[in-house]
């Protein structure tokens, strides 16, 4: 698990890649079937958070296969616009796949330039391209910071994406225990919202 920040690729032909970075900053895995570190899953260039890496050849696959398979429970959480409901689920059709994700209201705040900000716990149950951003645009509640599906003059310039990969829950494809990883909320969540929710 490493913490991935916000404006680095995940993979790609940039040099300054998170791929590329994770053989000169992580033990290498003392398997005989050890391999280059290498992110199994991704995230956006502009979303932070938790990223699970793979270290052996046995393991890149089987992690890849549960992420495929939906056999790994992701949780999110974003700042989005506007008064919105306690909870939902958001369902649509990205590049002409069947897309879903729910949400949960975790607590809201006045806001002189937005109206409302809100504090929402997402499940993506889909993995689709831009997913989470898209479908909270499309309810008209974009996420704070969304240069690309947000509102133009709403746009907060120099804070970034108010995206954070939270959690990962899985079962070891090898040990068979559940795991849980979280990586905390960064600062400028902490600075909008009372402590007691975060």
């Amino acid at each position: 698990m490493i913490h991935k920040p916000a404006g680095v690729l995940v993979s790609g032909n940039n040099f300054k890649t998170i791929g590329n970075a994770l053989a000169q900053n992580i033990q290498p895995s003392t398997l005989p079937d050890a391999t280059k570190p290498q992110p199994v899953h991704r995230l956006d260039f502009a979303t932070t958070g938790i990223l699970l890496v793979g270290k052996s050849n046995s393991s890149i696959r089987a992690l890849n296969k549960m992420f495929e398979t939906k056999e790994v429970e992701k949780t999110y959480y974003a700042v989005t616009i506007g008064e919105m409901k306690n909870s939902g689920q958001i369902t649509s059709d990205i590049d002409e796949k069947k897309s879903q994700s729910n949400y949960r209201l975790i607590i809201s705040v006045s806001s002189k330039r937005y109206g409302k900000l809100n504090l929402v716990e997402l499940k993506p149950m889909t993995g689709r391209r831009h997913q989470l951003r898209k479908h909270l645009s499309s309810i008209n509640h974009p996420i704070l910071g969304d240069s690309e599906y947000g509102i133009k003059q709403l746009i907060l310039k120099g804070k970034g994406l108010y995206l954070h990969a939270f959690s990962l829950k899985f079962v070891h494809p090898f040990t068979q225990k559940e795991l849980y990883f979280e990586d905390g909320l960064p600062i400028k969540f902490q600075k909008l919202f009372p402590t007691e929710f975060i």
